[in-house]
């Protein structure tokens, strides 16, 4: 590559996504300049921190708002398949550099966790059998197990079973392929990695502007906070990884494409146990069925985690507000949002979403003792002394005018990208940080259409299955599944 064709990149937020497309960049054009800007003093602090997320591998293994079913009882599999596929890249692709020596002690970032499905009522059992009739027939979920026995259950979550009545209809999915995720200790050897390899990374500073240059490129304005000294830098892309602040960032490029856009912010809380002896009786993601009204990511669910070698068990999440749209942002956030182009967009979203509304009103009303009876649907005999209650990180659902009418709310994550390429952002909640790998590779393949084809062979050596649907092809996805699972050290 000649030294015109160098570009210069500026990643700005210190999370998984901007850790994942810098070292993607890294291996794909080692001679492009990469920048990443982090307001905070290091990476990983806002969503990306384990103590802001569950830390699950999503893989739609457990996660029942990814099957839907319609009034005739037909279950759609379509979501759940297509999640899964792109945590079999993430997969493959954090197997590669561990085998690159590019990541190293994969059980510092990920375990082998089961994952399991758990509901009550005749109904939802029924629709819990049906779904795992369905799903263990793909070669993703093959091997998903389903039982309403009780002995069995006393095997699969013990802690669960301790105390609870024989008159409630109970049944369970297992699947021993899950996994629980620390992406703040991969995002922090991501990083590392990176700066090995001469990118620029920059804690303590904080993207003022970012404005178009008149020979199409774009000055990113940046103050350092630690010296309030302003500096300037060119880059030929941009890419806004922020989590919440993407938003606000992004509405700074005035490209057409963050128009009619908004956010609204919600933060989680978790329940935490750190006793030892409880959270050995329990192993595995645990998600049951949200309640009428509340949103997909505020699915109720037990989960074993494994964060600085310690095991622990949180459960929620909990619904909170707090205009902010970082947990280390200001109260301004929301309403610095609101432009001329986007106010009609929320208005909208505000008249549609009143079950929404009345769910988070709901949710701040919660005592504390509340919280703990709410706990006590999946484990019956717990004691609020052994549970705290830990803020986790806020979450900026993203609202945007579609072809479903005005103000509609976006569960998903949404990747914004400019018309020429050079502006990428990346909006949105679950599953998120799961599919960091996919959600890059489709930003690469958009912001630069000419490269892109020259790289694929390459992409195919870092992801094997790359090209493919898994799905669709049953000896490939146990050749990579076996392969995968004994370099990141997974049972």
């Amino acid at each position: 590559m000649s030294t015109n064709d160098r570009k210069e990149i500026v990643l700005i937020g210190g999370g998984i996504m901007s850790a994942t497309l810098g070292t993607l960049i890294s291996e794909l054009e080692p001679n492009w300049n990469i920048k990443m800007f982090e307001k905070l003093d290091e990476p990983a602090r806002e969503s990306t921190n384990p103590w802001n997320n569950a830390g699950t591998g999503h893989a739609a293994l457990c996660e029942l708002n990814y099957t839907s079913e319609d009034e005739n009882k037909n279950i759609d599999m379509t979501k759940a398949i297509n999640v899964n596929e792109q945590f079999q890249v993430s997969l493959q692709y954090w197997s590669y550099l561990v085998n690159e020596n590019k990541l190293s002690n994969p059980e510092e970032f990920i375990n082998s966790v089961p994952h399991l499905s758990f509901v009550e009522g005749e109904e939802n059992v029924d629709f819990l059998r049906r779904r795992q009739e369905l799903m263990s027939t793909n070669p993703l979920f093959e091997g998903m197990e389903f039982t309403d026995d009780r002995e069995v259950l006393k095997e699969w979550i013990p802690l669960m079973m301790e105390g609870r009545t024989y008159d409630e209809k109970i049944a369970a999915t297992f699947s021993d392929k899950g996994t629980d995720v620390n992406f703040g200790s991969l995002t922090t050897q991501l990083f590392d990695n990176l700066e090995e390899s001469g990118a620029m990374l920059s804690y303590g500073h904080e993207v003022k502007s970012i404005k178009r240059m008149d020979n199409g490129k774009w000055e990113i304005k940046v103050l350092d906070l630690s010296s309030d000294a302003v500096e300037f830098h060119i880059a030929d892309f941009v890419f806004i990884g922020a989590g919440g602040a993407s938003l606000p960032l992004l509405q700074k490029t005035k490209i057409p494409e963050s128009k009619n856009i908004g956010g609204f912010p919600v933060s989680g809380l978790f329940l935490v146990c750190d006793d030892e002896e409880i959270a050995n009786k329990h192993d595995g993601k645990v998600y049951g069925k949200a309640k009428v009204g509340a949103p997909p990511m505020s699915v109720p669910h037990l989960d074993t985690r494994y964060i600085d070698g310690k095991k622990s068990l949180l459960f929620g999440p909990f619904a909170g507000f707090t205009p902010k749209f970082l947990k280390e942002g200001s109260y301004f956030d929301l309403f610095g949002s609101l432009k001329a182009n986007n106010l009609l967009t929320m208005m909208a979203a505000g008249v549609k979403e009143m079950s929404l509304t009345k769910y988070l009103i709901g949710e701040l009303m919660l005592s504390e003792e509340q919280r703990i009876d709410a706990l006590r649907e999946f484990v019956p005999e717990a004691k609020s002394s052994d549970w705290r209650i830990a803020v986790a990180g806020q979450r900026v659902q993203v609202i945007k005018d579609t072809d479903k009418g005005k103000g509609t709310l976006m569960f998903g994550t949404e990747v914004i990208v400019s018309e020429d390429g050079s502006v990428a952002a990346l909006l949105g909640a679950s599953p998120g940080a799961s599919t960091a790998t996919s959600a890059m590779l489709n930003v690469l393949k958009q912001s630069f259409p000419e490269q892109y084809s020259s790289w694929e062979d390459q992409l195919t050596e870092m992801i094997p299955s790359y090209g493919q649907a898994l799905a669709e092809n049953k000896e490939l996805f146990k050749k990579i599944d076996k392969d995968v699972r004994k370099t990141l050290k997974l049972n």
